[in-house]
């Protein structure tokens, strides 16, 4: 029993893998909790995709993925505030075209016959190929996203649960959410190496949305989301070890399981259910 636990991670590939995917659970559970109470969780899969020129363009000119994928998120934005501006063009239209623009530019330069044989990679992840590297670069990032969400605990809090007040309280709900989403994307650029474009959203989602069923209390709610991304990530390794399928896709399917097997259960199925309180509403109403 112990040899099956302990073999995916006797090499150093599965070893660095773990790591990786340790500290990325860290930072993507709490954070994809306080995006879905924020109700951002399509601005978490419109970054992801909005990064994919980036990440093709970076392959071809032989620079850093994060470089690429970081100039990716900035054109996107700009594009977005300058569509948002346009008075027939609402905010949520402008995310949408931009986004679907961004994503399918990427997909035409991928058909590039220059583009590197691991193009797969910047779709589907490969936690297996991490460097030691990109695991410290990983780790500090990280580490600066918790301490953020730590720092940002109290108006996170305020503005997401009781935006009305919240200036009276030293709380500003239009700062404290770019504040989030400049978060989201950071931790985003920083996964995207391990998980790919595609599959990224689930580590920071599918956690999340598994706590808000299980639990109610704000505290407890972080804490465990970040257990269910750990579990997922860990869980993924195992699953691309024995069954012998893409790390990236094990990870985010057991991320998604985690989330499936939480459906019958959770805040929403008994006294919040009667309430006609969403998971969501629950926490707020306790926070």
């Amino acid at each position: 029993m112990l040899d099956a636990l302990a073999d995916p991670f006797r090499q150093g590939i599965g070893q660095r893998a773990l790591v990786e995917m340790i500290v990325l659970g860290l930072a993507c559970g709490p954070l994809g909790a306080w995006v879905l109470l924020y109700r951002q969780s399509y601005a978490s899969e419109s970054l992801a995709h909005a990064m994919l020129p980036g990440l093709v363009l970076a392959s071809l000119a032989g620079l850093p993925l994060a470089l690429g994928a970081g100039a990716g998120l900035v054109v996107a934005a700009v594009a977005i505030a300058l569509a948002s501006r346009v008075a027939r063009v609402g905010a949520d239209a402008a995310v949408a075209v931009v986004v679907t623009a961004m994503f399918g530019t990427g997909a035409l330069l991928a058909l590039s016959p220059e583009v590197p044989a691991r193009l797969a990679e910047l779709l589907f992840g490969d936690p297996l190929s991490v460097t030691t590297g990109e695991i410290a670069v990983s780790a500090l990032l990280t580490g600066g996203v918790l301490v953020a969400l730590g720092a940002l605990h109290r108006d996170l809090a305020i503005a997401g649960f009781d935006p009305a007040t919240a200036p009276s309280l030293g709380a500003a709900p239009a700062r404290t959410e770019l504040a989030l989403l400049v978060l989201l994307a950071v931790t985003t650029l920083v996964a995207v190496q391990a998980l790919g474009n595609l599959l990224v959203v689930a580590i920071v989602i599918a956690p999340g949305a598994a706590a808000l069923r299980l639990a109610s209390r704000l505290r407890a709610v972080l804490a465990l989301s970040a257990g269910l991304a750990l579990l997922a990530g860990i869980g993924g390794l195992y699953l691309s070890y024995y069954v012998d399928v893409a790390a990236g896709a094990a990870i985010a399917l057991v991320a998604i399981a985690t989330f499936a097997l939480t459906l019958p259960v959770g805040p929403s199925t008994g006294t919040e259910r009667s309430r006609g309180r969403s998971p969501v509403e629950a926490v707020g109403a306790r926070a």
